[in-house]
């Protein structure tokens, strides 16, 4: 299994990066995890336009999901050859109406499921291409996904945005890879149920046993190393700060 970090700022691009994307690669199927804000640019640089097979997108917010518009633009006025076939796009409830509004004048309410057959997550698990993925709501301000995604042994778990909560250690139980978001900084903001912190990052993957942390979704006006030394405090194992363009081999 292959993890490529397409962008990873949190709220909005960064001048190094764009927001929530991660390319998830196996036997030659091509899954993406969430599709934020200039997102579709940066995924040109590791996969064609009509090479994905499966998105999945977390929750609706924007830096998650926006850069499904232009996707659809893509997928739909495809110069070459008439719109693209559909391929599954994972969402919560309300997803197709979500980027239909976002969009704003496409040709009628249905046509971007002629190109996205839009399929609702809930809590559970099912198989996608050669993946076992596993879902549970996180605690965040709308409905939002966790993953753990399962292959040849290997566990990736993807907190998506999130506070603290107990369906984070379930996800990321044994994982091989814990791609957690760090959102806050430890002693300065104390919103409950919206994001966390580096320390509650690492508190929850030493509390799953995760094998590897990465930290992602760290906004532009919060300090990374502050967030990854809070990390390593609370968390014995390898710790880094996810960047554009990484990949990670599990």
């Amino acid at each position: 299994m292959k993890l490529t970090v397409v962008g990873c700022s949190g709220s909005f691009p960064s001048a190094d990066s764009a927001c929530s994307s991660y390319l998830v690669e196996a036997e030659g199927f091509r899954m993406l995890l969430d599709m934020g804000n200039g997102a579709l640019g940066e995924l040109q640089r590791h996969v064609g336009l009509y090479d994905l097979d499966a998105v999945l997108l977390s929750h609706l917010h924007a830096d998650h999901c926006i850069d499904m518009c232009g996707y659809f633009v893509a997928r739909y006025y495809r110069h070459d050859g008439g719109p693209a076939s559909a391929i599954p796009v994972y969402g919560p409830d309300g997803t197709e109406r979500r980027l239909n509004i976002a969009y704003g004048d496409v040709p009628d309410e249905k046509c971007m499921s002629e190109v996205f057959d839009f399929r609702t997550l809930e809590p559970g698990s099912f198989r996608l291409g050669p993946f076992s993925i596993t879902t549970d709501l996180v605690s965040h301000p709308v409905e939002a996904y966790g993953f753990r995604i399962e292959h040849g042994g290997s566990v990736l778990a993807y907190s998506g945005d999130t506070g603290p909560c107990p369906a984070l250690q379930g996800l990321a139980e044994d994982a091989d890879l814990f791609l957690c978001e760090a959102s806050f900084t430890d002693g300065k903001e104390d919103i409950p149920d919206l994001h966390l912190n580096g320390r509650e990052a690492g508190q929850a993957a030493t509390r799953a046993g995760a094998a590897r942390l990465v930290l992602t979704h760290i906004p532009p006006w919060t300090n990374p190393s502050v967030n990854l030394r809070d990390a390593q405090g609370a968390y014995d194992g390898p710790v880094e700060l996810a960047k554009a363009g990484a990949v990670y081999e599990l």
